[in-house]
């Protein structure tokens, strides 16, 4: 059996030696073995210098309180808990300690100058404190004066806002009876007064956990859910933002780093965390809720439901939110603007949950799972088809299309379920205008890949045409166009694998410059010029043209600039498609010669493809303004710029 005593020794050596890790075990062991309180305090004291040379100040404050509970006049223990307590922050405590180690050696030079140094400090703290604590009086008095000048309440709240991003502000308001107040200030409805409310509480939650949580508890998430469900950009946004701020500190993303502190002890955040989740996905089908507040909804799901790290095993979230929302992020996706009972939304609603289902869909772990959110999909859309009630239906085939814009995969299996594509083809025949819009949509969505379109390229182009044709609608011709164009697309850049006759492409192409360029049009429906011209420019004839005409270039910038973030992957394509920034596969003599020589289909590169043709294309897309639609692209704070559309746009 070891002895304490040399186990000290060997501690003592190791310390010498500066190998603290080591000494801390030796003196660890020896710990269990001793019997004698002296032995202990002394090995308690030596622990604590080796964690005070590790700076690991919590664990320095513990060894060395047990070795004064053995000897309360132990001078070193004494000390170098007094250094710890110092650097903990707990500078009323650090001075008491070094108080009485200077009664004790009233001669020590040491404990003389760290009691001058640590009462100046408590001083300086002190007044720091009383100075904090009348400034947020002085503001909140400030900001509830209704008889206060502009400036003055303006000023006030950009102050509050500073000092609730600071540690000793955030902490002096929320000590100092402050939450009641900035509720008082949302409550005054004055918009700058909400925000600088909002903006403060946002600044008191990043980084503190318990803060937070308790931040969380007083003001409620239904409250919290409410101001974000306000038809007010800004605050909406300044809403979520602090609800973003309580989901990282409740997650520990997002953690400030302060050396050598101890974490405050706090319940389990899953609670809280599940709650804040159910409250987002109840505002989803909500119809108080404003398209605003909608958006804002869906943003904080797709950033913090879906795993962020595939290795990191665990997507409950995601099996929660698919088990307890999913209908109701269908039934979003089905929302058709121009039907009376149609929720609030903005130009970005759908889209967004659209990508929010296939986030979910991506973050499922196996076939199980995946069927499911399969089974799931289909059972909402199977009790919304009624051949009797035609706006039922209409909802179905536009969750569909909701579906085919997220998970591609998904959305094709949705496509085949009986009486979807027989409901999408009565659609195109129907008089409703309405029918035809949701219809021709449906058919654009559908058709995304060369070897899953051979059906629409069948049946659709046939559909579109007449549809094309027939109506007077501006809205429901530029679709028709869009999907004749995505079918026309569907070879690629391959020369020889045109869909359409010589100079058809041009033709379509041509008419979306048209309406790109008409401002009579609203936006909603120019953007999906610029949809088919995603499609055509992988022709470098279309491309050419395109390049050539600067109000149609210049328009497509202002659009990419406008609220609606649906358009971003569109211009992004159309961009890469003109210089030629996409994927070419490399071209071996050797296997051009074997498909020839069985008679299988070679690409082929169009002579505009060169390298002299693409570099004239972006002078031109320079010269017409490229630039400050790329940087205002790329500052999109929204979901769906998505990591797809940030590579296009770095290409």
């Amino acid at each position: 059996m070891e002895d304490p005593v040399q186990l000290k020794d060997e501690g003592n050596k190791y310390f010498q030696a500066n190998d603290y890790e080591n000494a801390i075990k030796s003196y660890t062991k020896a710990l269990k073995l001793a019997k004698d309180k002296a032995l202990q305090a002394v090995l308690y004291r030596n622990r604590a210098a080796c964690f005070l040379k590790k700076e690991s100040y919590a664990q320095v404050a513990s060894d060395a309180s047990r070795a004064i509970d053995i000897n309360p006049a132990d001078i070193k223990a004494l000390y170098r808990r007094s250094q710890a307590l110092e650097k903990l922050g707990k500078l009323d405590q650090a001075f008491k300690d070094i108080q009485r180690c200077a009664t004790i050696e009233p001669r020590n030079k040491n404990f003389q100058e760290s009691l001058r140094r640590l009462g100046a400090n408590i001083q300086e703290k002190l007044r720091v404190q009383f100075s904090t604590d009348a400034r947020v009086q002085q503001m909140f008095e400030i900001l509830l004066d209704e008889n206060s000048e502009k400036e003055k309440r303006e000023k006030a709240a950009n102050n509050l806002i500073v000092l609730g991003r600071e540690e000793a502000g955030a902490e002096r308001i929320f000590q100092n009876n402050g939450l009641p107040l900035l509720v008082r200030l949302i409550e005054t409805k004055n918009p700058e007064l909400i925000l600088a409310a909002v903006r403060t509480l946002s600044g008191m939650c990043a980084g503190h956990k318990a803060r937070a949580t308790a931040i969380l508890h007083m003001l409620g998430i239904d409250n919290i859910c409410l101001w974000m469900s306000i038809d007010h950009e800004e605050i909406s946004l300044a809403v979520c933002n602090l609800l973003q701020a309580i989901t990282d500190s409740l997650t520990g993303e997002g953690k400030k780093e302060e050396h050598g502190k101890e974490d405050a002890l706090v319940l389990d955040t899953k609670k809280d965390l599940r709650k804040i989740t159910v409250h987002l996905l109840d505002m989803l089908p909500n119809k108080k809720v404003s398209g605003q507040g909608r958006d804002r909804a869906l943003n904080l799901l797709n950033k913090n439901v879906p795993r962020k790290d595939q290795r990191n095993h665990d997507n409950s979230r995601t099996l929660f939110v698919v088990d307890n929302g999913l209908k109701k992020i269908l039934k979003l996706a089905g929302q058709i603007p121009d039907m009376p009972s149609c929720l609030p939304l903005t130009e970005n609603t759908q889209l967004t949950a659209s990508l929010l289902l296939n986030k979910l869909y991506d973050d499922l772990r196996c076939d199980s799972e995946r069927d499911t959110f399969r089974q799931t999909c289909e059972e909402y859309i199977q009790s919304k088809i009624d051949p009797k009630d035609m706006d039922k239906t209409l909802h179905a085939i536009q969750v569909v299309s909701g579906v085919l814009q997220g998970p591609f995969d998904l959305g094709n299996q949705l496509l085949g379920m009986k009486g979807v594509m027989e409901m999408m083809v009565a659609l195109c025949g129907s008089d409703r205008e309405i029918d035809q819009l949701v219809a021709v949509e449906a058919l654009i969505h559908a058709s995304t890949k060369l070897s899953r379109a051979t059906f629409i390229i069948t049946n659709g182009i046939s559909l579109l045409k007449e549809i094309y044709k027939k109506t007077k609608n501006e809205k429901i011709k530029i679709r028709a166009l869009v999907g004749l164009c995505k079918l026309g697309s569907a070879g690629g850049t391959d020369y020889g694998l045109r869909q359409f006759a010589e100079g058809s492409t041009e033709k379509l192409a041509k008419q979306c410059r048209k309406w790109l360029c008409n401002p009579a049009i609203d936006a909603r429906t120019r953007k999906w010029a610029i949809e088919g011209l995603a499609y055509l420019t992988l022709d470098a004839d279309v491309k050419d043209d395109f390049v050539e005409d600067e109000p149609a270039m210049q328009a497509m910038f202002e659009l990419s600039k406008s609220s609606d973030k649906t358009i971003l992957y569109s211009v992004a394509s159309v961009l890469v498609n003109c210089t030629n920034s996409y994927d070419v596969k490399e071209i071996i003599p050797e296997l051009v010669q074997l498909a020839k020589f069985s008679k299988q289909h070679v690409p082929e590169e169009h002579p505009k493809d060169k390298k002299d043709f693409v570099e004239k294309r972006v002078k031109r897309l320079i010269k017409a303004g490229v630039t400050s639609a790329l940087v205002c692209m790329v500052k999109a704070d929204s979901a769906i710029l998505t990591d797809q559309t940030k590579e296009l746009l770095a290409r």
